[in-house]
């Protein structure tokens, strides 16, 4: 049986656990909130409390063979302490999920190779991807909708959406779990990929359509803005997966 340790037991992460139990897998997994502790247990995950920015030790909670990292924290110093831990630990593989944000808007196709922007999660994403302690590969999702995450709900009281004739880049949070799935079972390290549905309508078809689904009054788009955009390409993550996405219609949501 392998062990896997998630950090970030949220949105993706908890679901991630309950898939990967399932799949018979023994799992640790963290939360901020000591409230949530009983709601891990009861989903039989060994839960911990553990906060990355404190000066705490982690080493029971890094005693397995493959961490997933799934927080949303930005804070470079606490991964370097955090890397430091796991360089100790008997982690052997990392799967750090990072996001699409990384590129600019450069109004092409972007993949694996594209400039990215200089910011924190790159730095984050940089400090594991060049360790030799263990093994990493990163997961750059693409705009994350899915149970509780419905896009009709994103822009609410009015607020106006930007560039409605640019395009989204999407995944549904069953893709994500069926990708981290198949990137453990083929055992598939050291590599960067791009995560995202090949369907990319314009962001004014896209949300006019998912407002429509929730019978919510049509959208406001900001008009006559100079148009910026990317399109992400998983065409890397598809070809050394052979995966195929199991949501890749953006307008049936």
């Amino acid at each position: 049986m392998k062990n896997v340790s998630i950090l970030g037991c949220g949105w993706l992460g908890k679901p991630m656990a309950v898939s990967l139990i399932n799949d018979g897998f023994s799992v640790k997994g963290s939360t901020t909130s000591e409230i949530k502790i009983h709601e891990l247990e009861a989903l039989n995950i060994e839960a911990y409390t553990i906060d990355i920015t404190e000066f705490e030790e982690f080493d029971l909670f890094l005693t397995s063979d493959i961490l997933l990292i799934a927080i949303t924290s930005k804070d470079i110093d606490a991964y370097e302490r955090l890397i430091e831990q796991i360089e100790i630990s008997p982690i052997q593989k990392v799967i750090f999920i990072s996001s699409t944000s990384v590129y600019p808007a450069s109004n092409s196709i972007v993949t694996e190779e594209s400039t990215t922007l200089k910011s924190s999660l790159l730095a984050i994403e940089n400090l594991f991807r060049d360790n030799t302690f263990f093994e990493t590969t990163i997961i750059r999702f693409a705009g994350l909708f899915g149970p509780g995450r419905h896009p009709g709900s994103w822009f609410k009281n009015g607020k106006i959406i930007p560039q409605p004739n640019g395009f989204v880049n999407m995944i549904h949070q069953e893709d994500c779990i069926n990708i981290i799935h198949e990137i453990i079972d083929q055992n598939c390290w050291n590599i960067t990929f791009n995560a995202s549905s090949n369907d990319h309508p314009t962001r004014r078809d896209f949300y006019i359509n998912a407002r429509n689904s929730l019978n919510f009054e049509m959208p406001i788009f900001e008009e006559n803005s100079q148009l910026k955009y990317k399109i992400i390409s998983s065409k890397k993550l598809q070809e050394v997966l052979s995966y195929e996405f199991i949501h890749d219609n953006m307008l049936s949501i």
